[in-house]
């Protein structure tokens, strides 16, 4: 009888791990991208690291969630939107409870440009991904990258919307949205914030 040994290696720097580790004792890189937070603050390089990593995991397992998840935030880090978005759509199918997949896809369908550039099925797809995420879990930040698509999307373009971009900015503020989020989001958006917002 064959015993497997599970052989745990950082995904950045190749070196062992111990288990139940979070972060790697010499490269301090993360043993497991679970938010975009995880990539938030990485190099590129490094992120691309994790991205290759991920990518030869899902070509043998490509329906494993955690690793579509993973993979999609290396991807939106690295402001590659279509690739990003395609792997937040296929952690959804088996993740349809985490908000937070479906707030970074909504980013991910404006590809990396203003709403006010965007074609109305990517404004719908976005504001699908968003709805849903608010209906998991009503968050600030949703409902203020909502209010951004309303204001540039709708209302630059003299389009009628309700609820408008005021009432979505209403709702945000009133849940809750810090300084650090917007611009982080915009940040990620590949935006310039408005000044209304």
């Amino acid at each position: 009888m064959s015993v497997d040994v599970l052989d745990l290696k950082c995904r950045n720097c190749g070196a062992p791990l111990e288990i139940g580790a979070k972060k790697c004792e010499y490269c301090d890189g993360p043993v497991a991208i679970s938010t975009f937070n995880s990539v938030a603050t990485m190099p590129l390089p490094m992120v691309n690291k994790y991205a290759m990593s991920y990518q030869r995991d899902l070509s043998a397992e490509p329906d494993n969630n955690e690793g579509n998840t993973a993979i999609a935030y290396c991807y939106l880090k690295l402001k590659m939107y279509d690739k990003a978005l395609t792997y937040f759509e296929r952690a959804v199918v088996d993740n349809f409870d985490n908000s937070e997949v479906y707030f970074y896809a909504a980013i991910c369908c404006l590809g990396g440009k203003r709403a006010f550039l965007s074609q109305k099925s990517a404004i719908n797809k976005a504001e699908e991904y968003l709805n849903a995420a608010v209906m998991i879990e009503p968050k600030g930040i949703y409902y203020y990258l909502w209010a951004y698509i309303k204001y540039d999307y709708y209302k630059m373009k003299f389009l009628n919307s309700k609820p408008d971009f005021k009432e979505m900015l209403n709702m945000a503020e009133s849940i809750g949205v810090s300084v650090y989020d917007k611009e982080q989001l915009f940040n990620i958006l590949n935006a310039e914030k408005p000044s209304v917002l």
